[in-house]
């Protein structure tokens, strides 16, 4: 006879037993989770604490010393290290508005050179304190005022000779004598040649350096003015002779004057646009233009084109003051040149290294 099974073993109970406990340990679980997570919420969100910064900015003092006196003037402070001299300079033109930022010259040593405005402050620094010397480097003047000034001068005053003003010439024996042509072309030249200069000055030339002291315009203004007064009534007199060979003379030099004015300006085109490679700009090669062919042989074409066109000049009136500014012009523009070519070496050695600076030589 089978017996029946009672579901109320003791193996049955004890498994119930172990469900039941392990039910109520779930439960607990549950609830001791969510008891936590209240008293999250109850306290707010949980922001992460925020990272030290470690970084800071190093600024620089400036010391402004008088170059003479050796006195301090004042002391420009919290300079930012990406900052140039020229920022210096407006900081001091601030603490001393009657040095604006072109009147001021400074030096790193005594006796050393001008500093470009261009030069990082942080270039200069070896400690936190920079020390530069003032020079006050009088009243300036931009480039562009000082070329407009000087050549519009000369333009202005042999058309006032040209015209045989009555307080230059006597009128009387202005109207008796006959102007040859020479003059009428001399006129068309010299006027061409001033324009070309205005010209250039206002749509060609890039200047560096914007300022330049007033009275260097003054001495500027003075050598050409004079000159050109002294050239025009020779030029205009109504006593003027016609060189001495005639037409030839004055054909064959105006041609090359003309010449000499036109390579001057493709020169002087090529200058402002000069090639790069690379980060690095390169001595202007010639081009097809036969003008630019003198970069063969020179490494300032654009002086060896003027004077040039002053001796043509010469040749053209046969005069004595026009030959006398010719021969100054040349050496002034030769020793231009040769501190120009010096310059180049350093900067365009392999291009220039077998060129002469202004006058073509036979290597």
């Amino acid at each position: 006879m089978l017996k029946r099974q009672n579901p109320s073993t003791p193996e049955h109970s004890k498994d119930l037993a172990a469900d039941g406990g392990a039910l109520s340990m779930s439960h607990n679980d549950s609830r001791s989770v969510f008891n936590l997570s209240q008293l999250v919420l109850s306290a707010g969100q949980i922001k992460p604490s925020p990272a030290l910064k470690h970084s800071k900015i190093t600024y620089f003092e400036v010391e402004i010393v008088d170059m003479q006196s050796k006195k301090q003037i004042c002391i420009v402070d919290k300079v930012p290290p990406a900052s140039t001299l020229l920022d210096v300079k407006h900081k001091f033109h601030k603490a001393c508005p009657q040095w604006y930022p072109s009147r001021v010259g400074l030096q790193l040593e005594r006796n050393g050179p001008f500093l470009k405005d261009s030069i990082s402050i942080q270039s200069l620094a070896v400690s936190s304190i920079i020390t530069l010397y003032f020079t006050d480097l009088g009243q300036q003047v931009g480039w562009t005022t000082f070329f407009l000034t000087e050549y519009t001068g000369p333009l202005l005053i042999y058309l006032l000779f040209y015209i045989r003003l009555s307080t230059i010439y006597d009128q009387v024996e202005s109207r008796k004598n006959f102007r040859h042509p020479v003059v009428h072309l001399a006129c068309f030249c010299h006027c061409l040649h001033y324009i070309r200069h205005l010209l250039e000055t206002l749509f060609v030339h890039k200047f560096s350096e914007g300022h330049t002291p007033l009275k260097n315009m003054i001495k500027g203004c003075a050598f050409y003015w004079g000159f050109t007064s002294w050239i025009a009534y020779y030029i205009n007199h109504p006593r003027y002779t016609p060189p001495s060979f005639g037409h030839k003379q004055v054909s064959y030099a105006a041609l090359a004057f003309l010449m000499c004015e036109a390579g001057n300006h493709f020169i002087n085109v090529a200058l402002a646009h000069q090639p790069n490679s690379g980060n690095r700009t390169c001595f202007p090669s010639p081009t097809y233009n036969p003008f630019t062919w003198l970069f063969l042989l020179v490494s300032c074409p654009n002086y060896t084109y003027e004077a040039g066109s002053w001796i043509s000049f010469t040749v053209m009136t046969q005069t004595l003051p026009v030959g006398i500014f010719a021969f100054l012009m040349v050496i002034q523009m030769s020793l231009w040149a040769q501190k120009k070519h010096k310059l180049y070496l350093k900067r365009f050695y392999p291009e220039v290294r077998r060129k002469a600076a202004m006058i073509p030589i036979i290597f």
